[in-house]
């Protein structure tokens, strides 16, 4: 019940032609009984009764009026057939275009956790497969259900008005039909619930490997993720089998029940016949009308089949369509106000799948300040400047920007004023230019220009077969890491942000380009307080401040100068990377 009312709330914009498509599709499945009347009054009229042949010379244009009347219905049915199927197609395609657009912003609505804990291929599939499955179940499904019902109905009342006797024994396969069915129907349900996770699987499997398929060559691995493509086909293959097999095996006793009115018609009405109770029009009427009552009947495990999948699909529909991301973006209209660039953490601690990744952080960042983060991997860094924007919520403590805890700042204003550029870089397949200027698509060429020489990036973009107007491949395939990082820095210093998070951004560039990037930061021409991810002294010596994390803790704190003069871990990093320089030069000399 409760998938039927989720389809009737958003088929709004079309429930009328929807309710019209229902009435007409039991109008016309109807009408089903009007030819087999029409032929009832021709047999006993003008072929089988007692004045047939006196009939034929007098009531010429009776006949005549009777088999135009038999034309006329079956054209009248065929046209409300048409008519009632492109009104279901309509509401049908109008529901999925809907619905689509409406889970794809409820996705991406959605918190950096509930990508976290949903799989790509599995998201793909909601919107496509699972998608298709609820419309097809719209336009087919029900209209298949209403139609057959109805015709049966109709069938039923029509045989009752000939002949009560008759009718009752063609109704005693009823009772065995519905009941194979109800087993069947019981036995089925979780065959496509699993079918429908393991469809998930293949497709999560089919993502990965293409989105992943430089690494997958680099390792020649090929063999190996064909294997892996293989196994998850085969369970896919076997589920839809086996579930194909189950209605196999209960086929055969529905269609046998089925063909067995017309057995039950061939005996019980003979007889009738023969014992004059029925007439020769009569018989021809059940004859006519007999698949009104073995149709349903056989179509039932269809129905059944298709109900489950729809099933299937629409709860899996229903869990994005339902799921409340913790960290709400409301999209409050107006103006945006620009941060002077202030942020503090205030004993902030932070917990991922109940383990602490921070603990008790505090530092406060002043407007226009550089401060650089360095620490092990998997010290905390990303996690804690993730926090600033409001990827992710802290479990105590506060993380304020402009005095302001962020999580009674409208998202949208909060993420305008920060620029980010990780070191995991995505590009979209679009051209330099359009990546550039992704946070303002109306800015003008000559600005995406600057922004990309403060970038380091304006000298490799002009050898581009098209320049600026070079289309990037997906991900930014054909562009080499630093390449890559230096356009992720461009379009993040585009938006002339006030807060700018650089997150590792220049581990892939050479040291000549990197001190050209930093002095580009230095010399920005808008206030802009930076956060800076590093691995390299080179990159951290000129900050304001370096903290250093260990452990989701701050072990140590200050200028360049004075945790040298600490001589922990800041100066472990700084000896070993000089030394390792001065190896390099003495190697090169």
């Amino acid at each position: 019940m409760f998938q039927l009312k989720w389809l009737w709330h958003n088929l709004i914009g079309d429930r009328v032609r929807y309710i019209v498509a229902l009435i007409l599709s039991v109008v016309g499945s109807a009408l089903t009984i009007i030819n087999p009347y029409i032929g009832q009054r021709i047999v006993d009229t003008f072929i089988a009764g007692d004045d047939a042949s006196r009939n034929l010379t007098t009531e010429r244009s009776l006949l005549i009026g009777l088999c135009l009347g038999m034309i006329g219905f079956s054209l009248l049915r065929t046209g409300l057939a048409y008519f009632t199927t492109l009104m279901y197609e309509r509401a049908s395609q109008n529901l999925l275009f809907r619905v689509r657009i409406y889970l794809y912003n409820k996705i991406q609505g959605q918190d950096m956790s509930y990508y976290d804990r949903n799989r790509t291929g599995d998201l793909m599939t909601k919107m496509t497969g699972d998608l298709d499955m609820v419309r097809h179940s719209l336009a087919w499904i029900i209209k298949t259900i209403i139609e057959s019902l109805t015709v049966f109905l109709a069938a039923v009342v029509y045989f009752f008005y000939i002949d009560v006797g008759l009718t009752l024994w063609l109704l005693i396969l009823s009772p065995p039909i519905f009941i194979v069915a109800f087993i069947f129907a019981r036995r089925v349900r979780p065959m496509y619930t699993d079918l429908r996770e393991r469809l998930s699987q293949l497709n999560t499997t089919t993502q990965e490997n293409i989105a992943g398929n430089r690494v997958v060559k680099a390792f020649a691995r090929e063999e190996y993720e064909v294997q892996k493509f293989t196994e998850k086909n085969v369970n896919y293959s076997k589920a839809n089998k086996a579930a194909a097999m189950v209605w196999l095996d209960y086929f055969p006793y529905l269609e046998t029940l089925a063909q067995a009115f017309n057995v039950i018609l061939m005996i019980a009405g003979g007889l009738l016949v023969m014992n004059g109770k029925l007439t020769f029009g009569e018989f021809s009427a059940f004859s006519a009308l007999i698949w009104g009552l073995a149709n349903p009947m056989r179509n039932i495990g269809i129905i059944i089949n298709d109900l489950q999948r729809f099933v299937a699909s629409l709860n899996k529909i229903i869990e994005v369509y339902y799921a409340h991301p913790d960290i709400v973006n409301a999209h409050k209209g107006g103006v945006k106000r620009r941060y002077s660039g202030r942020i503090q953490f205030d004993q902030v601690s932070f917990k991922f799948d109940n383990t602490t990744v921070l603990d008790n952080i505090s530092f406060t960042v002043a407007p226009g300040e550089t401060i650089a983060i360095m620490g092990a991997t998997g010290a905390g860094k990303t996690t804690l400047i993730n926090l600033i924007p409001r990827f992710y919520d802290v479990a105590k403590g506060r993380v304020l920007v402009d005095g302001t805890d962020v999580r009674q700042l409208e998202l949208d204003e909060l993420r305008a004023n920060i620029g980010v550029a990780t070191q995991d870089v995505l590009l979209f397949s679009d051209t330099i230019d359009g990546n550039i200027a992704y946070g303002n698509p109306d800015m003008p060429e000559e600005d995406v220009m600057k922004f990309a020489k403060l970038a380091a990036a304006h000298d490799f973009i002009r050898k581009m077969p098209d320049g600026y107007d070079t289309i990037v491949g997906e991900r930014g395939v054909g562009l080499s890491g630093g390449q890559k990082q230096r356009i992720a820095l461009a379009r993040a210093m585009a938006v002339q942000p006030p807060i700018l998070i650089l997150d590792d951004t220049t581990s892939a560039v050479d040291l000549e380009t990197e001190e050209h990037i930093q002095k580009s930061l230095r010399e920005l021409e808008f206030a802009c307080t930076k956060i800076i991810i590093a691995q390299r002294v080179s990159t951290t010596a000129e900050a304001d401040r370096i903290l250093i994390l260990d452990n989701g803790r701050v072990i140590e704190e200050g200028t360049h100068a004075e945790l040298i003069a600490k001589r922990g871990y800041y100066y472990d990093v700084f000896k070993l990377q000089t030394e390792g320089i001065g190896r390099q030069a003495n190697a090169h000399g």
